[in-house]
């Protein structure tokens, strides 16, 4: 159930009674600590919600989730209630009439403790003179005293947690209930605004507001880490008329219901307010209406602002604390595409946007995993479009030996003083025709050397203490995406290296979760005395004879092999150093090849799967799957050779983490344009080129500067990059891989920007014009 914006689920309920049993003297406070760390309920700052948190213990409490321990009184609250009503008030009540110029300077005094003489001030004024008093204020809050040297206290403001939910605010920002639960944060209301009743001057109110507004949004982001952009107030219609917001330019939304924060029972004993809303941000309502986690993963699951580019659409939704921080990231994510074999500086061009790079790798905010987090929500969309979608699990290692001052790193080589850098666990989706459509996991992470040489002891530790905990972790990734799109089949795949029994055991676990097929490295034994699993299979029945296409590998040379195809239900039994394991029971297909030419080694596929193969066809199904394994393969390559993230010099395995989650992000993109070029290439090349990009490109090919009256097709202008970087186009050639297009976009932005200019100076004419020139405009 969802208390106060936090989901508590059953398990936690049950924890949170437990805790309660075991330790009677347990204060409200206490455990209030607990469970904010249990559920990582915390700012934005890194300061947990206590104060929420409570309100929410309070409210299971009552529903008769949880039993409370007694609340007690604790000494400094009656100490402060004491000390305020002995305290007499400390302006002077004379009447005032003049100017506002006569009041000045003004300014406006921060309260911070609420035992200081400011807040006590603050008290005594809202308690003497606002017809609502002092408090309570709700949830978060800032407070001001304005005051004139000339004159002393003029009034005081505060601003507070924003309403839950408000249909007139709502509908104006129009955000989902996804969007409205993850943004309110970024709402604040100004809940008191008093200016004295005997100080009175024209356009003293909106000038407060003015000068309370200009602050309000760093005051709030230094205290709480959220960075505000909309402020809402409301006005009682029997008592007020507004005018000093409009003076100020807030603008009037509607009103509300009567009912006010507390009106559980719907008596509607408030008074109806009018509801007026300022933006701090002139984009307010796009960035209230993005959402950072989908419920279901459709494009339309959330309302956000269109994406400009690629940039924005993969690294847009990053929720990086500060929003200097979000804009850094898809600036540095354009420049490593356009340059992405380039050092740092390189890519930059010039010498603030490197400092400023080399500052987001090292800042605090910017770990790898919330660096990725938005690509992996646009990949869950990309999977949400497709039925079956293939999840690739590999391992790959980055060598930093040239670098060994670097801090952070570890051994990668089998031999204890061989090659030293990170270890990265990445898991890519990919359709069944074999376009990657995103990643959906990563982890990185670097080798103890002090556990060298004690690979012996692997099978006497549990699962968790060991590297292969890497392939359950990008299972459970799939199973999150699994979740968000539910009319979608995911595959999580794995080579040999996957072949863990814990693995299995974990992927029949949820029927509704996703599938699994590895392919098989240890000859398992059966249950039920069939005996082992290799000549188990072998002996089944031959199902058919299928034909498949071995990509070139290294210095082996593309080929086609025939395979015969055997399949089969088995069941496994746990390895005998895990009896406490039970049985599992899996699908499996065996294809072996005939017919091997000399001195090549012959395909021999094992795979394991939780999906049912009942006959030759669904065989080929698993088959055909497994053969889009390789393309984690060339994506690796794509990032070491194409982004020469190896090559990057960082000091430590932090900063080369942040800047490997951009990498990796690039070297997708590069691939994803050679396989769309392939699979889809009669769309426009508009999809993914801008108009000056394709039009720099064809008058530099084919010489000629005008360009065709229609945007020709992705693959001609695919064509195009590639021969920049050394693509001949030759009958024998086939298409466009990824090493020529990473080579060829190196020089497609300085290609672009002496277009652009020539075309401005020389011949506006080649520019497309702002509006339709067809007749019937207008």
């Amino acid at each position: 159930m969802r208390v106060c914006g936090q989901e508590f689920s059953k398990e936690m309920i049950i924890r949170i009674q437990r805790t309660i049993d075991k330790e009677p003297g347990l204060t409200r406070a206490a455990l209030s600590r607990r469970v904010c760390e249990w559920l990582k309920w915390q700012t934005r700052k890194g300061k947990l919600k206590q104060v929420s948190c409570r309100v929410a213990l309070l409210k299971l409490h009552r529903r008769g989730e949880i039993q409370l321990p007694a609340a007690k009184e604790s000494p400094w609250r009656r100490q402060r209630k004491c000390g305020a009503a002995a305290t007499t008030a400390a302006e002077t009540e004379r009447k005032w009439t003049g100017k506002l110029e006569k009041l000045q300077p003004i300014e406006l005094i921060q309260v911070g403790s609420a035992d200081s003489q400011a807040s006590r001030q603050w008290n005594q004024l809202m308690d003497r003179h606002h017809y609502l008093g002092s408090g309570p204020l709700c949830g978060a809050q800032m407070r001001y005293l304005v005051h004139s040297g000339s004159y002393g206290y003029l009034g005081a403001l505060a601003f507070s947690s924003a309403a839950w939910q408000l249909e007139a605010r709502d509908n104006w920002i129009g955000w989902s209930d996804q969007a409205r639960r993850e943004n309110l944060p970024r709402m604040v209301s100004n809940s008191r605004f008093l200016i004295l009743p005997h100080v009175e001057a024209p356009h003293l109110a909106s000038h407060v507001l003015g000068m309370v507004l200009r602050r309000l949004r760093q005051d709030w982001m230094e205290r709480y880490g959220e960075d505000p952009v909309l402020v809402e107030t409301f006005v009682e219609k029997q008592r007020y008329r507004g005018t000093c917001y409009r003076a100020a330019n807030w603008i009037e939304v509607g009103e509300t219901k009567g009912r006010g924060r507390q009106d559980k029972d719907n008596q509607q004993a408030a008074g109806v307010k009018k509801v007026f809303l300022y933006a701090l941000d002139p984009e307010a309502r796009d960035l209230l209406c993005r959402c950072e986690a989908v419920t279901q993963a459709t494009p339309d699951a959330c309302r956000r602002r269109q994406a400009t580019d690629w940039a924005e659409e993969e690294f847009g939704r990053a929720q990086l604390g500060d929003e200097r921080l979000n804009r850094r990231l898809v600036r540095i994510a354009r420049d490593f595409y356009e340059y992405p074999q380039a050092q740092i500086p390189e890519k930059c061009q010039s010498r603030a946007k490197t400092k400023a790079a080399y500052r987001f790798f090292e800042h605090p905010n910017t770990p790898m995993k919330l660096l990725l987090e938005p690509h992996y929500q646009s990949t869950r969309e990309r999977i949400a479009q497709q039925k079956i979608v293939l999840s690739v699990q590999d391992t790959t290692s980055l060598n930093y030996t040239a670098h060994p001052e670097t801090n952070g790193i570890g051994p990668i080589d089998s031999r204890k003083d061989g090659a030293i850098g990170l270890i990265v666990h990445d898991t890519m989706a990919f359709t069944v025709e074999g376009t990657p459509l995103g990643l959906m996991d990563v982890q990185c992470w670097a080798r103890d050397g002090r556990t060298f040489g004690k690979h012996h002891q692997r099978k006497r530790k549990p699962i968790e203490q060991k590297e292969s905990i890497k392939w359950l972790k990008s299972f459970e990734a799939a199973a999150e995406a699994q979740q968000q799109c539910p009319d979608t089949m995911i595959v999580s795949m794995g080579d040999r290296e996957a072949d863990i029994y814990e693995l299995f055991q974990l992927a029949l676990e949820n029927p509704q979760g996703p599938k699994l097929l590895v392919r098989a490295e240890q000859n398992r034994l059966l249950a039920d005395g069939q005996g082992h699993l290799w000549p188990f299979i072998e002996r089944q029945p031959l199902a058919g004879i299928q034909e498949i296409r071995i990509p070139r590998r290294q210095n082996r040379p593309a080929r086609d092999a025939h395979l015969e195809v055997r399949f089969g239900q088995v069941p496994l039994n746990p390895p005998q150093a895990k009896p406490h394991l039970k049985p599992v029971t899996m699908w499996t297909v065996l294809a072996q090849e005939i017919n091997v030419p000399e001195g090549v080694e012959a395909v021999c596929w094992m795979l394991l799967t939780t999906c049912e193969v009942l006959d030759f066809s669904q065989a080929l199904e698993k088959i055909a799957w497994y053969t889009r394994r390789w393309g984690i393969e060339v994506y690796h390559r794509t990032l070491k050779s194409g982004c020469n993230i190896e090559e990057r010099q960082l000091g430590s395995a932090c900063r080369i983490e942040a800047c490997l989650a951009i990498d990796m992000v690039v070297a997708w993109r590069i691939f994803h344009l050679a396989k769309l070029g392939r699979e889809t290439p009669d769309v426009p090349c508009t999809v993914y080129f801008e108009e000056a990009e394709w039009k720099a490109l064809h008058a530099y090919v084919t010489k000629n500067p005008v360009p065709p009256s229609e945007p020709p097709s992705l693959h001609t202008v695919m064509c195009w990059v590639a021969t920049l970087g050394g693509y001949l186009g030759r009958k024998g050639d086939g298409e466009p891989g990824t090493k020529t297009l990473w080579r060829g976009i190196q020089h497609l932005d300085d290609l672009k920007e002496m277009w652009k200019f020539m075309a401005t100076n020389y011949a506006p004419h080649l520019l497309s014009p702002p509006v339709s020139r067809a007749p019937t405009y207008g």
